[in-house]
């Protein structure tokens, strides 16, 4: 297991080794979750930002739908027929 030693200055800031920072994608504006973890131990672990959340995220029912299945469609022509419903409930 590799090891780095840094020092905390007078904001309580520390930089990250440039070699752990590439290793994890840590870039500016990554947030970093921070625990104490035992005695003297803290863990440090890179959040995920919004867009690679998305990512894993995008097509996770797919696995649901069945063959053929278009749900957005349904879901327009539902809202569709409900507008109409509407409409004419509105008629004199």
């Amino acid at each position: 297991m590799a090891s780095w030693t840094t020092t905390v200055n007078e904001s309580n800031q520390v930089n990250i080794p440039s070699e752990l920072a590439s290793q994890l994608n840590i870039q500016p504006g990554t947030r970093l979750q921070w625990e104490k973890t035992g005695e003297g131990a803290i863990l440090v672990r890179p959040l995920p930002n919004k867009a690679q959340l998305a990512r894993e995220l995008m097509g996770a029912g797919r696995q649901w739908l069945q063959p053929q299945s278009d749900p957005i469609g349904d879901l327009v022509r539902e809202r569709e027929e409900d507008h109409q419903l509407d409409s004419a409930d509105q008629l004199p």
